[in-house]
């Protein structure tokens, strides 16, 4: 297990420093390694992906944690530093030589990064591994079209206690149809690991800079395409929650309309009709935020609210059309599927849950959770 948490402002244009490779002995110019025996090929099975910028209280676990992987194949560690006012990656070279880790180091050096996306892109770019392993992970059985991840500890524990359940314990099926919810990706970025193959496939990361949701991008692309999704049931990785992580620079409504897009894309657009499970506020937040083909499709909302159910409907009161919309409220039991649930999972005392699984629906066709 390692623990690593690289975070990035927003970024500008910056001249670029070479990368450099570290290798155990020299490297020759055909990419080969002299030392021991005399050359030996250099052919890297696992490429650890490693986007810094002023991490250095931080990258020793992570470098660590490299250092005692249990892994006997081929490593290399490649570094793209981000403007950083510190590094201490240099100091590490030793310890990875011994280990075996040929390194890979570049970055720039001007007054302002240049973001998340373009450190990761940059750090793909210059390394040579079949597989990509995005901070940290072990290796395991690979399909090349997939996405690999892993369970997590909090650090400190405690912190985001409802997340962490729920990136540890969804199910493998779980990890395909909660790809909606607004906890975001269903395998976190820092175990992330594909082989090279399908990451130039999906492509390269948005370089927006702060404020860009680059990692959820990606996780859409690659699951628009037909990547699967895996979890390795064992913890591998300290996931550290600090207020300057760059998730914290992603606007709320930003990733709402990234999810409401996807989810018509590859859900909603294919149904004839469907009932919003959640006549409260998200629930009619969605319907708004619809379009409007979609909009005529919903058939009802449900809930347990009495007085939403007593109204006996929802009035769209922004809408153009006249007369108004005005869609039923109808008690659950009382609702027919397929439906896009509203309600947020683990917060009733698994009241909410109970009421879902005295339907005997299955995930995946007759419904999706959304929050």
């Amino acid at each position: 297990m390692s623990t690593c948490s690289l975070e990035h402002p927003n970024g500008q244009e910056a001249e670029s420093l070479p990368a450099k490779r570290l290798c155990k002995g020299e490297c020759a110019q055909d990419g080969s390694v002299e030392g021991g025996g005399g050359k030996a090929s250099r052919a890297v099975e696992v490429s650890i992906v490693i986007p810094v910028h002023n991490a250095s209280c931080w990258l020793d676990e992570c470098l660590q944690g490299i250092v005692d992987q249990d892994y006997t194949g081929s490593m290399e560690l490649s570094v793209y530093d981000d403007a950083s006012t510190v590094t201490i990656v240099e100091g590490w070279r030793e310890r990875l030589e011994r280990r075996g880790v040929s390194m890979v180091i570049s970055g720039h050096d001007s007054a302002q990064p240049r973001g998340v996306g373009h450190a990761k892109n940059q750090a793909v770019s210059q390394s040579s591994g079949k597989y990509l392993c995005f901070q940290d992970i072990t290796k395991r059985c690979l399909c090349f079209s997939q996405l690999i991840g892993c369970q997590v500890r909090r650090d400190p524990e405690g912190s985001t206690e409802r997340y962490t359940r729920w990136i540890n314990n969804i199910s493998q099926d779980q990890l395909s149809t909660q790809v909606y919810t607004s906890h975001g990706p269903t395998v976190i970025m820092p175990t992330w690991f594909c082989s090279r193959h399908w990451f130039q496939r999906v492509g390269t990361f948005d370089e927006g800079g702060k404020g860009v949701p680059e990692d959820l991008l990606w996780f859409y692309q690659s699951v628009g395409q037909g990547g699967g999704v895996v979890r390795v049931d064992q913890c591998l990785l300290v996931y550290r929650y600090h207020q300057q992580a760059a998730t914290h620079s992603v606007l709320e409504e930003t990733i709402w309309n990234l999810r409401v897009a996807f989810l018509q894309e590859r859900v909603i657009n294919q149904w004839e009709s469907f009932t919003i499970w959640n006549a409260g506020k998200q629930g009619r937040k969605l319907y708004r935020c619809l379009s409007s083909s979609n909009q005529k499709k919903v058939r009802a909302f449900c809930d347990v609210d009495e007085n939403k159910i007593k109204k006996g409907f929802y009035t769209y009161e922004e809408s153009k059309e006249r007369p108004k919309p005005q869609i039923p409220v109808l008690h659950y039991r009382d609702a027919s599927p397929p439906y896009i649930i509203c309600v947020k999972l683990d917060m009733t005392g698994g009241v909410f849950e109970e009421n879902l699984k005295s339907l005997h629906l299955e995930e995946g066709v007759d419904y999706y959770h959304f929050n």
